[in-house]
C-alpha cells in the first residue's frame, strides 16, 4: 500500500456509499412504511460494523503482517463515531422534534436508549482525540489508556441492539460474539508480552551472560570481508574450541586490548553477528583516519592472527521478549548492533515486525546490502528502508535525505506503541531523538547507542580560541592540560594514568570516576544512577572540561 493518502481516501468514498443509499431510498420512499426508523436501524447497524472494523485492526495486522492496516484504525473509528452521531440525531430531531425533556423521557422508558448513549458518550472523547496534535498533547501513554474506551463503547452498542430489536436477536448476538472475540483477543495478547519468552534451541535468555560473568581471553581472526571501501568485517572463533567460549546477547559489545605502537590500546565494537551463531562472531569496523585502532585492524591485522578480547557487555539488548515489534534505525556503520538483532530475530523465525530504516552517504557506502535484501524476501515481516543522503547517479530509485518525521511515519506503523533501537553518530542521535518526541513516541520506548562524539558549541568555540583547561588526576598525582573538545579519558590514556574503561560512549559505566573540583560536560550520562550524581560521579569517556578540574583518579 504505497499511497496511504488515496487509500484513505477510498475507504471514505467507499464508506459514504451506504449513506448515500440510505439518503436516495428515503427520498424515494423506498425506505418502509417508517422511513425514520429504517434511517434510525440502519445509521446504527453502520457504526456497529465500523466500530467493528477499527477494533479488527490490530489483530489483522499482527496475524497478516501488514503493518499498512494500522493507517486506518483511526479513520474507520471516526466513521464509526459520526454514523453514531447519525444515528442519535435522527432520533433526536425527527423523532423527538428537538426536545430535550421528551427525548429524556423517553430515555427513562426505554433503558436500551439509555445504553446506546452511553455509548456514544464513550466514543465522543475517542473521536475529540483522533489527530496527531492530541497524540502529542496527551502523551502517548495517556492517549492508548483513554482509547480502550472503544471497547466499552462497542458492549454498549451490541448491549443496546440487543435490547432494542422485539424478537429475532441472530444480528446483535453475531456482533456480540465478534467484539467478545476480539477483546479476548486483546486480552490474550496483552497477558502473553508478559509471559512471552525466546522460542528455538538457539534462543538466548537475557540473563545469560549475565549468569556466565565477564569472559576475557583470545580469539582467533578465522576470517576478513571488505564491506565496503573503508568497512571491514573480521570474524572471530576460539583460539582452541569449536565453540566461542562465551555466550551473548543481540546488541552487545566486544572490548579489544591489542599492542598498537608498543602500547596497550582498549576499543569496544559492537557484535554484528547473531547469538545463535555459536561458532563464531563478528565485529563490523570502519576505518577512521585519526583512528589508532581502526587504523591498526585494517592495516596490520590478518586472517589467522591472535586478539585479546574481553566478552560481552552492554545493555542495548533486544531478544525479542521484550516487545511484539520493533524498530531499528541505524546510522551508517551504526547498523552492527542492529543487524545483531535482525540476525538473531530473523534465525529464531520472530513472528513480530521488524522495520528497518539505514540512513548511508551513497550507494557503496550500504553495508550488509545484499544480506538485507535477501532477509526482505525470505522474511515477510521484515521491513528495511534504506535511505541515501548524497543521492549520486540515477540509479538510485529510494528515499534521499536524512530521517525525517515524515519517512519515520511512513514507513513505521503504530509509532507509539512500539521500541526503537537507535545507533549511529551522535548528532544523528539527537535530532532523531528529538523527531521521536515530536511524533509522540514515549520516552522509555527510545534506546540509543552512539559511537564518536559530538562536540557541543561550548566546547567548539574553546576549542578554535586556542583555550586549554588543567586536568588534576589526584590519586595519580598527575596533571595534564587538555583541548575541552576531548574526553579526559583520552588524556588518562596519554598519562597512563590506568583508568579503567571499555564502550567509551558513556554505556557501561566503567570508567565511572569522582569529580573533586571544577566543572564537566558530558553528552551521554546513561551508566549512571542519581546517586552517582548526588555524589559528582562522572564519565571519563564523556566528561569535558568546562574549567581547570580535579578528579579522583
Amino acid at each position: 500500500m504505497k499511497d496511504l493518502r488515496f487509500a484513505k481516501f477510498v475507504l471514505l468514498v467507499n464508506s459514504l456509499v451506504p449513506a448515500a443509499i440510505l439518503l436516495w431510498d428515503v427520498w424515494h420512499g423506498h425506505a418502509g412504511a417508517n422511513p425514520i426508523n429504517y434511517a434510525i436501524r440502519t445509521t446504527g447497524l453502520l457504526a456497529l460494523i465500523f466500530l467493528s472494523l477499527t477494533l479488527l485492526v490490530t489483530p489483522l495486522r499482527k496475524l497478516t503482517g501488514l503493518g499498512w492496516l494500522f493507517h486506518f484504525r483511526r479513520p474507520l473509528g471516526l466513521l464509526a463515531f459520526f454514523h453514531a452521531l447519525a444515528h442519535f440525531s435522527i432520533f433526536f430531531v425527527f423523532d423527538r422534534a428537538l426536545s430535550v425533556r421528551d427525548t429524556l423521557s423517553e430515555m427513562v422508558k426505554r433503558p436500551y436508549l439509555v445504553v446506546g448513549s452511553l455509548g456514544l458518550l464513550a466514543m465522543t472523547p475517542l473521536a475529540i482525540t483522533s489527530t496527531n496534535a492530541m497524540i502529542k498533547r496527551m502523551g502517548a501513554a495517556r492517549w492508548r489508556a483513554l482509547h480502550r474506551l472503544a471497547y466499552v463503547a462497542a458492549i454498549a452498542g451490541v448491549v443496546h441492539f440487543y435490547m432494542q430489536v422485539k424478537s429475532d436477536t441472530r444480528l446483535p448476538i453475531a456482533f456480540g460474539i465478534i467484539i467478545g472475540f476480539l477483546l479476548a483477543y486483546r486480552l490474550g495478547a496483552y497477558l502473553a508480552t508478559r509471559t512471552i519468552k525466546p522460542a528455538g534451541p538457539n534462543a538466548v535468555s537475557a540473563q545469560t551472560p549475565l549468569d556466565q560473568g565477564r569472559w576475557t581471553g583470545q580469539l582467533r581472526v578465522q576470517k576478513i570481508v571488505q564491506e565496503t571501501p573503508e568497512v571491514r568485517t573480521f570474524r572471530l572463533v576460539s583460539a582452541h574450541d569449536s565453540q566461542l567460549p562465551f555466550m551473548h546477547l543481540p546488541g552487545q559489545y566486544l572490548t579489544f586490548s591489542p599492542p598498537v605502537d608498543g602500547k596497550t590500546v582498549k576499543r569496544t565494537y559492537t557484535i554484528a553477528s547473531s547469538p545463535a551463531r555459536r561458532d563464531y562472531c563478528e565485529v563490523t569496523i570502519k576505518r577512521e583516519e585519526n583512528g589508532l585502532f581502526s587504523r591498526h585492524m585494517h592495516d596490520s591485522v590478518k586472517e589467522g592472527d591472535i586478539i585479546p578480547v574481553a566478552a560481552a557487555a552492554g545493555r542495548f539488548t533486544f531478544t525479542g521478549s521484550e516487545a511484539e515489534s520493533i524498530a531499528l534505525l541505524a546510522g551508517g556503520v551504526g547498523i552492527t548492533p542492529l543487524m545483531s538483532i535482525l540476525r538473531y530475530l530473523t534465525d529464531q523465525n520472530w513472528a513480530g515486525q521488524i522495520y528497518l530504516i539505514f540512513c548511508c552517504k551513497t550507494e557503496k557506502d550500504i553495508i550488509f546490502r545484499e544480506e538485507i535484501q535477501s532477509l526482505q524476501r525470505r522474511f515477510p515481516n521484515f521491513h528495511p528502508t534504506i535511505t541515501l543522503t548524497r543521492a549520486d547517479g540515477a540509479n538510485w530509485s529510494g528515499p534521499v535525505g536524512r530521517l525525517s518525521a515524515d519517512l519515520l511515519a511512513r514507513q513505521i506503523p503504530n509509532l507509539t506503541d512500539i521500541p526503537f533501537y537507535l545507533c549511529g553518530p551522535a548528532e544523528m542521535l539527537m535530532s532523531t531523538r528529538e523527531l521521536l518526541r515530536q511524533l509522540a513516541v514515549p520516552e522509555s520506548h527510545i534506546h540509543t547507542e552512539s559511537f564518536g562524539a559530538r562536540r557541543s558549541d561550548t566546547h567548539s568555540a574553546a576549542s578554535a580560541n586556542g583555550a586549554t583547561f588543567a586536568v588534576t588526576f589526584s590519586r595519580s598525582n598527575k596533571t595534564a592540560r587538555i583541548d575541552p573538545a576531548r574526553p579526559i579519558l583520552e588524556l588518562a590514556d596519554e598519562l597512563e594514568v590506568g583508568v579503567e574503561s571499555e564502550c567509551r560512549s558513556g554505556i557501561c559505566g566503567t570508567c565511572k570516576c569522582q569529580l573533586l573540583s571544577g566543572s564537566v560536560q558530558m553528552e551521554t550520562q546513561e551508566a549512571l544512577d542519581n546517586s552517582d550524581r548526588r555524589n559528582n560521579i562522572i564519565l571519563l569517556c564523556q566528561a569535558r572540561a568546562l574549567e581547570d578540574v580535579t578528579v579522583n583518579a
